[in-house]
């Protein structure tokens, strides 16, 4: 809801400005006009009750609002052709993870009798069922969260959104798919150790790969829809170890997986909506996302590339910022469950927790000083068609809060 709110103060500025909201009439259904707020706000109103759902039946229906709604706003610049492509494949993969959600609820609904979340509490399953709810869970909710290998739609609808609903769909809605998993977990116990080692190893692979992909891009919101990747990735880090930790009964190394996950859920909500929207500003300002075409906009946007840095700082889970202090949780986990891990396993998983980690962290410290030193660092590259100026003091307000 804090983000929500950051979010609607700075788009009324943002559409204002920004190329293809400007040129479209008023009333035009995928412009500016009412039909764009209706549709950000049964967006918001949407992940709401999916948070506040007790029943299947209830969350489906949300979740599927929430699916359409986001493909309605993804694709605001109906006329690019790319735009629509890349809206698309989004609803298509959405409805995909919402076939396997629907059978994972006529899974649990038909074990338990009922679509009440309260009477899963205590189903009774084999572990072959366990098993098979665990994986329609990562399959279902994957394709939300957008970890690899359910990463393919992320790249492509975040960039083609506007500023302020790519920082809600980054910010809120893919975790949306952590949020499923987790809610899932709670209902299947004992849990098996190979779903740890395979929530560490899908963890470390779309961090790594997801900051590797990043490094590569040359646009600035693409840059940032692949650490969404990254940043999911560092959360199903923790979840790992905290299953792990569960599985082995050692509850203080469980603490500290699930708390460092949860905790970076919240964390990473607020410094990549920060993200987003600094970069929104920078694309309003100069007409462009390209990073090669930009620099020296610290000169001409020294509020916005302050706040920018502080995002930067706090992605790269640099001391003193947010970033750091969940990403230390899952450190802690880490080290402690190499230390003391009571199974070569769950050793060898912790181990290559703090090794991923510590991949992932370099690499996006090496990521954000490309970008920052880049767009906002030395002199303009190219000439662009209208000298920039600072943002409007709306959305320097909701990057400000956010910054906080």
């Amino acid at each position: 809801l804090i983000l929500a709110a950051c979010c609607a103060l700075y788009a009324p500025r943002y559409l204002e400005g920004h190329g293809h909201a400007a040129s479209a009439p008023p009333e035009d259904e995928q412009g500016t006009g009412p039909l764009h707020w209706f549709f950000l706000s049964l967006l918001i109103a949407a992940m709401v009750i999916v948070l506040l759902a007790r029943n299947a039946i209830l969350f489906l229906l949300a979740w599927e609002v929430m699916a359409v709604t986001s493909f309605f706003l993804v694709i605001t610049d109906s006329r690019s052709a790319q735009t629509l492509r890349a809206g698309w494949i989004y609803l298509v993969t959405a409805h995909v993870g919402g076939a396997f959600l629907l059978v994972l609820f006529f899974v649990l609904g038909d074990a338990a009798g009922s679509y009440d979340f309260a009477a899963w509490r205590s189903l009774g399953l084999t572990p072959a069922q366990t098993d098979t709810v665990f994986l329609l869970a990562l399959v279902a909710f994957g394709m939300k969260a957008g970890f690899l290998p359910f990463h393919v739609w992320l790249p492509l609808a975040h960039p083609a959104a506007p500023s302020h609903v790519s920082a809600l769909m980054s910010g809120i809605m893919i975790k949306m798919g952590i949020y499923g998993l987790l809610r899932i977990l709670t209902f299947l116990a004992p849990f098996h150790a190979w779903w740890g080692v395979l929530l560490v190893v899908l963890g470390a692979v779309s961090g790594l790969l997801g900051v590797l992909f990043a490094i590569g891009q040359h646009h600035m919101k693409r840059l940032l829809a692949y650490h969404s990747v990254e940043n999911i990735g560092i959360m199903l880090l923790g979840m790992g170890i905290g299953v792990l930790g569960s599985v082995y009964d050692e509850p203080a190394i469980a603490l500290f997986g699930f708390a460092g996950a949860l905790l970076h859920v919240f964390n990473h909500a607020i410094f990549k909506s920060l993200l987003f929207l600094g970069a929104g500003a920078v694309i309003r300002a100069t007409g462009t996302g390209a990073i090669d075409q930009l620099g020296g906009l610290a000169k001409r946007m020294p509020v916005t590339s302050t706040l920018f840095l502080a995002g930067s700082a706090a992605i790269c889970g640099l001391p003193f910022f947010n970033g750091f202090v969940s990403e230390l949780f899952i450190y802690a986990g880490g080290i402690l469950g190499t230390v003391h891990g009571v199974s070569p396993i769950f050793a060898f998983c912790c181990l290559g927790t703090v090794i991923a980690l510590a991949g992932i962290g370099g690499l996006a410290v090496a990521c954000f000083t490309k970008i920052f030193g880049v767009v906002f660092l030395g002199e303009p590259r190219t000439q662009l068609p209208h000298a920039p100026s600072e943002s409007p003091p709306s959305m320097l307000a909701a990057m400000l809060v956010l910054a906080l």
